[in-house]
Protein backbone atom coordinates (compact mmCIF):
# COMPACT_ATOMS: atom_id res chain seq x y z
CA UNK A 1 0.00 0.00 0.00
CA UNK A 2 1.29 3.46 -0.93
CA UNK A 3 1.01 5.99 1.88
CA UNK A 4 0.89 9.66 0.94
CA UNK A 5 2.55 11.84 3.57
CA UNK A 6 3.61 15.42 4.12
CA UNK A 7 6.59 16.71 6.08
CA UNK A 8 6.36 19.90 8.15
CA UNK A 9 8.69 21.56 10.62
CA UNK A 10 8.35 24.25 13.26
CA UNK A 11 11.70 25.72 14.43
CA UNK A 12 13.35 22.41 13.54
CA UNK A 13 10.80 20.23 15.34
CA UNK A 14 9.76 18.03 12.40
CA UNK A 15 6.70 15.87 11.82
CA UNK A 16 5.23 13.40 9.37
CA UNK A 17 1.68 14.59 8.59
CA UNK A 18 -1.04 12.28 7.31
CA UNK A 19 -4.53 13.24 6.16
CA UNK A 20 -6.56 10.54 7.90
CA UNK A 21 -10.02 12.00 7.40
CA UNK A 22 -11.04 8.76 5.65
CA UNK A 23 -9.81 6.71 8.62
CA UNK A 24 -7.53 4.41 6.61
CA UNK A 25 -4.39 4.64 8.76
CA UNK A 26 -3.66 1.65 11.09
CA UNK A 27 -3.54 3.70 14.29
CA UNK A 28 -2.53 0.84 16.62
CA UNK A 29 0.52 -0.16 14.57
CA UNK A 30 3.30 1.11 16.82
CA UNK A 31 6.01 -0.49 14.68
CA UNK A 32 4.76 1.25 11.52
CA UNK A 33 4.71 4.69 13.15
CA UNK A 34 8.21 4.14 14.55
CA UNK A 35 9.49 3.05 11.12
CA UNK A 36 7.99 6.08 9.39
CA UNK A 37 9.68 8.37 11.94
CA UNK A 38 13.03 6.57 11.73
CA UNK A 39 15.70 8.86 10.27
CA UNK A 40 17.65 6.02 8.62
CA UNK A 41 15.02 3.53 7.51
CA UNK A 42 11.95 5.74 7.16
CA UNK A 43 10.93 9.33 6.44
CA UNK A 44 12.48 10.75 9.59
CA UNK A 45 10.70 12.93 12.16
CA UNK A 46 10.32 13.79 15.83
CA UNK A 47 6.73 12.56 15.61
CA UNK A 48 3.80 11.58 13.41
CA UNK A 49 0.48 13.43 13.35
CA UNK A 50 -2.87 12.37 11.94
CA UNK A 51 -5.42 14.98 10.86
CA UNK A 52 -8.87 13.51 11.42
CA UNK A 53 -12.50 14.60 11.25
CA UNK A 54 -14.21 15.84 14.39
CA UNK A 55 -17.89 16.53 14.95
CA UNK A 56 -17.57 19.67 17.06
CA UNK A 57 -14.36 21.32 15.78
CA UNK A 58 -12.55 21.82 12.48
CA UNK A 59 -10.41 18.70 12.96
CA UNK A 60 -8.86 16.30 15.46
CA UNK A 61 -5.13 15.98 16.19
CA UNK A 62 -3.75 12.51 16.91
CA UNK A 63 -0.08 12.63 17.89
CA UNK A 64 2.58 9.90 18.14
CA UNK A 65 6.14 10.22 19.41
CA UNK A 66 8.91 8.92 17.17
CA UNK A 67 9.00 5.69 19.21
CA UNK A 68 5.57 4.90 17.74
CA UNK A 69 3.53 5.38 20.90
CA UNK A 70 0.60 7.79 21.29
CA UNK A 71 1.66 10.79 23.33
CA UNK A 72 0.48 13.89 25.11
CA UNK A 73 0.12 17.31 23.48
CA UNK A 74 2.84 18.62 21.16
CA UNK A 75 2.80 22.41 20.75
CA UNK A 76 4.97 22.71 17.65
CA UNK A 77 3.19 19.71 16.19
CA UNK A 78 -0.12 21.45 16.79
CA UNK A 79 1.12 24.56 15.02
CA UNK A 80 2.34 22.49 12.09
CA UNK A 81 -0.98 20.68 11.92
CA UNK A 82 -2.80 24.01 11.68
CA UNK A 83 -0.55 24.97 8.74
CA UNK A 84 -1.24 21.55 7.18
CA UNK A 85 -5.00 21.99 7.60
CA UNK A 86 -4.80 25.36 5.88
CA UNK A 87 -2.77 23.92 3.00
CA UNK A 88 -5.42 21.20 2.59
CA UNK A 89 -8.14 23.91 2.58
CA UNK A 90 -9.71 22.32 5.67
CA UNK A 91 -9.55 25.77 7.31
CA UNK A 92 -8.86 29.34 6.24
CA UNK A 93 -7.01 31.59 8.69
CA UNK A 94 -8.38 30.44 12.04
CA UNK A 95 -9.69 27.25 13.56
CA UNK A 96 -10.52 25.16 16.58
CA UNK A 97 -9.34 21.59 16.98
CA UNK A 98 -9.40 18.87 19.59
CA UNK A 99 -6.27 17.17 20.92
CA UNK A 100 -5.47 14.83 23.77
CA UNK A 101 -5.41 17.72 26.26
CA UNK A 102 -8.66 19.30 25.05
CA UNK A 103 -9.82 22.17 22.84
CA UNK A 104 -7.38 24.50 21.07
CA UNK A 105 -7.85 27.72 19.13
CA UNK A 106 -5.32 28.79 16.51
CA UNK A 107 -4.74 31.30 13.73
CA UNK A 108 -2.35 31.66 10.79
CA UNK A 109 -0.99 35.11 9.87
CA UNK A 110 -0.17 36.20 6.32
CA UNK A 111 3.54 35.57 6.94
CA UNK A 112 2.86 31.98 7.99
CA UNK A 113 3.32 32.54 11.72
CA UNK A 114 0.95 30.26 13.65
CA UNK A 115 -0.45 31.27 17.04
CA UNK A 116 -1.76 28.34 19.05
CA UNK A 117 -3.70 28.67 22.28
CA UNK A 118 -2.40 26.26 24.89
CA UNK A 119 -4.16 25.03 28.03
CA UNK A 120 -4.43 27.17 31.16
CA UNK A 121 -1.78 26.39 33.77
CA UNK A 122 -2.52 26.63 37.50
CA UNK A 123 -0.64 23.79 39.17
CA UNK A 124 3.04 24.78 39.28
CA UNK A 125 5.53 22.99 41.49
CA UNK A 126 8.33 25.37 42.47
CA UNK A 127 11.39 23.79 44.05
CA UNK A 128 14.81 25.29 44.85
CA UNK A 129 16.53 23.89 41.74
CA UNK A 130 13.67 23.36 39.29
CA UNK A 131 10.05 24.04 38.38
CA UNK A 132 7.54 21.46 37.17
CA UNK A 133 4.20 21.84 35.42
CA UNK A 134 1.97 20.33 32.74
CA UNK A 135 1.42 22.47 29.64
CA UNK A 136 -0.31 19.65 27.75
CA UNK A 137 2.77 17.52 28.44
CA UNK A 138 4.78 17.29 31.68
CA UNK A 139 7.83 19.57 31.85
CA UNK A 140 10.77 19.95 34.20
CA UNK A 141 12.40 23.41 33.91
CA UNK A 142 15.89 24.00 35.29
CA UNK A 143 18.30 26.91 34.86
CA UNK A 144 21.94 26.12 34.03
CA UNK A 145 25.00 28.36 33.75
CA UNK A 146 26.64 27.09 30.57
CA UNK A 147 23.72 26.15 28.35
CA UNK A 148 25.75 26.16 25.13
CA UNK A 149 28.07 23.37 26.30
CA UNK A 150 25.64 21.52 28.56
CA UNK A 151 25.21 17.78 27.94
CA UNK A 152 21.45 17.85 27.38
CA UNK A 153 21.09 14.22 26.33
CA UNK A 154 22.99 12.75 29.27
CA UNK A 155 21.63 15.05 31.97
CA UNK A 156 18.14 15.10 30.49
CA UNK A 157 17.96 11.31 30.38
CA UNK A 158 19.16 11.08 33.99
CA UNK A 159 16.28 13.28 35.14
CA UNK A 160 13.71 11.78 32.75
CA UNK A 161 14.42 8.22 33.97
CA UNK A 162 15.30 9.15 37.57
CA UNK A 163 13.27 8.65 40.72
CA UNK A 164 11.83 12.18 40.55
CA UNK A 165 9.30 11.31 37.81
CA UNK A 166 8.91 7.54 38.02
CA UNK A 167 8.00 5.26 35.15
CA UNK A 168 6.07 7.88 33.17
CA UNK A 169 8.98 10.31 33.12
CA UNK A 170 8.97 13.95 32.06
CA UNK A 171 10.33 16.22 29.35
CA UNK A 172 13.37 18.12 30.61
CA UNK A 173 14.20 21.76 29.79
CA UNK A 174 17.48 23.54 30.53
CA UNK A 175 17.33 27.35 30.48
CA UNK A 176 19.57 30.42 30.38
CA UNK A 177 18.37 33.99 30.88
CA UNK A 178 19.42 36.41 28.12
CA UNK A 179 17.58 39.55 29.25
CA UNK A 180 14.33 40.58 30.92
CA UNK A 181 12.05 39.08 28.27
CA UNK A 182 14.32 36.63 26.43
CA UNK A 183 15.50 33.14 27.41
CA UNK A 184 17.36 30.37 25.63
CA UNK A 185 16.42 26.74 26.18
CA UNK A 186 17.36 23.24 25.16
CA UNK A 187 14.98 20.32 25.61
CA UNK A 188 15.28 16.58 26.12
CA UNK A 189 12.03 15.01 24.90
CA UNK A 190 10.66 11.76 26.22
CA UNK A 191 9.45 9.48 23.43
CA UNK A 192 12.17 10.88 21.20
CA UNK A 193 14.72 10.11 23.96
CA UNK A 194 17.09 12.77 22.76
CA UNK A 195 17.47 16.51 22.48
CA UNK A 196 15.20 18.04 19.84
CA UNK A 197 15.72 21.33 18.03
CA UNK A 198 12.58 22.74 19.65
CA UNK A 199 9.66 21.77 21.87
CA UNK A 200 6.49 23.87 21.92
CA UNK A 201 5.03 22.67 25.22
CA UNK A 202 8.56 23.01 26.63
CA UNK A 203 8.88 26.61 25.44
CA UNK A 204 5.48 27.30 26.99
CA UNK A 205 6.57 25.75 30.28
CA UNK A 206 9.81 27.74 30.32
CA UNK A 207 8.02 31.06 29.72
CA UNK A 208 5.53 30.38 32.51
CA UNK A 209 8.21 29.07 34.88
CA UNK A 210 10.39 32.14 34.39
CA UNK A 211 7.48 34.43 35.25
CA UNK A 212 6.23 32.28 38.13
CA UNK A 213 9.68 32.19 39.76
CA UNK A 214 10.37 35.91 39.37
CA UNK A 215 13.02 35.68 36.64
CA UNK A 216 10.87 38.03 34.57
CA UNK A 217 7.77 40.17 34.95
CA UNK A 218 7.08 40.04 31.21
CA UNK A 219 3.89 38.43 29.93
CA UNK A 220 5.22 38.13 26.38
CA UNK A 221 8.46 36.19 26.31
CA UNK A 222 10.93 35.46 23.50
CA UNK A 223 12.49 32.01 23.45
CA UNK A 224 15.63 31.02 21.59
CA UNK A 225 15.51 27.32 20.74
CA UNK A 226 18.11 25.35 18.82
CA UNK A 227 15.98 25.48 15.65
CA UNK A 228 14.98 29.14 15.71
CA UNK A 229 12.80 31.51 17.71
CA UNK A 230 9.44 31.11 19.42
CA UNK A 231 7.34 33.41 21.56
CA UNK A 232 4.88 32.75 24.35
CA UNK A 233 2.31 35.24 25.64
CA UNK A 234 -0.17 34.87 28.49
CA UNK A 235 -2.41 36.60 31.00
CA UNK A 236 -1.79 36.03 34.70
CA UNK A 237 -4.62 36.03 37.21
CA UNK A 238 -3.18 35.33 40.64
CA UNK A 239 -1.31 32.07 40.26
CA UNK A 240 -3.22 31.01 37.15
CA UNK A 241 -1.84 31.52 33.63
CA UNK A 242 -4.59 31.92 31.03
CA UNK A 243 -4.85 32.90 27.35
CA UNK A 244 -1.53 31.17 26.81
CA UNK A 245 -0.36 31.37 23.19
CA UNK A 246 2.60 29.63 21.53
CA UNK A 247 3.70 31.66 18.50
CA UNK A 248 6.16 30.81 15.74
CA UNK A 249 6.70 29.58 12.17
CA UNK A 250 5.33 26.32 10.78
CA UNK A 251 6.62 25.36 7.35
CA UNK A 252 5.93 22.73 4.69
CA UNK A 253 9.09 20.79 3.80
CA UNK A 254 8.09 18.17 1.23
CA UNK A 255 5.42 15.69 0.15
CA UNK A 256 5.97 12.07 -0.82
CA UNK A 257 4.79 8.48 -0.91
CA UNK A 258 6.16 5.45 0.91
CA UNK A 259 5.25 1.77 0.76
CA UNK A 260 3.72 0.40 3.99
Amino acid sequence: MQLEFYKYQGTGNDFVMIDNRSGFFPKDNVQLVARLCDRRFGIGADGLILLENDTNTDFRMVYYNSDGNPSSMCGNGGRCLVAFAKDLSVIKDSCTFIATDGLHHASVANDGIVSLQMIDVADIKKEKDYTFMNTGSPHHVQMVADLEHYNVKENGAALRYGSLYGAEGSNINFVKKINEDTFSLRTYERGVEDETLACGTGATAVAIAMNATGQTNASSINLNVEGGKLAVSFDKMGDVFTNVFLIGPAEFVFKGQIEI
